[in-house]
């Protein structure tokens, strides 16, 4: 029995070894894709946050339409470096975005509107 299990050993850990291997390769590949998602998430979020957070202080300097969209680009730029280093958005996709948040910023919310036009219907 000793022979054999001395003659088997080799094997025995070769086998182990691989299924070890495998085994560490595939739980790293799995944290990777799981963090790394959750990193350009927290990327993605700080820069809609950033970028928000220019309009409105472009608004309340009374910067409108392309001055508050640059104002605000230049906001993220210097708040969130990390996150266009990360992400590597292209000038237009950024333009866009910051778009968007101005957009986001003077809409006039619909139950805002319905009340503010009911009210200039009374009074005519």
């Amino acid at each position: 029995m000793s022979i054999l299990l001395q003659a088997l050993t080799p094997v025995i850990l070769e086998v182990t070894a691989t299924v070890a291997t495998v085994a560490i390769t595939a739980a790293s590949g799995y944290a990777m894709r799981k963090w790394g998602i959750e990193i350009q998430e927290k990327h993605r979020n700080a820069l809609h946050s950033a970028l928000m957070s220019g309009i409105e202080a472009a608004l309340g300097r009374g910067f409108t339409g392309d001055a508050a969209v640059a104002d605000a680009i230049e906001h993220a730029r210097r708040s969130v470096p990390d996150a266009l280093k990360n992400l590597k958005p292209a000038a237009d996709v950024l333009t866009n975005l910051a778009k968007a948040k101005l957009e986001q910023a003077t809409k006039v919310p619909a139950g805002d509107a319905l009340a503010e036009a009911l009210k200039q219907a009374g009074a005519k």
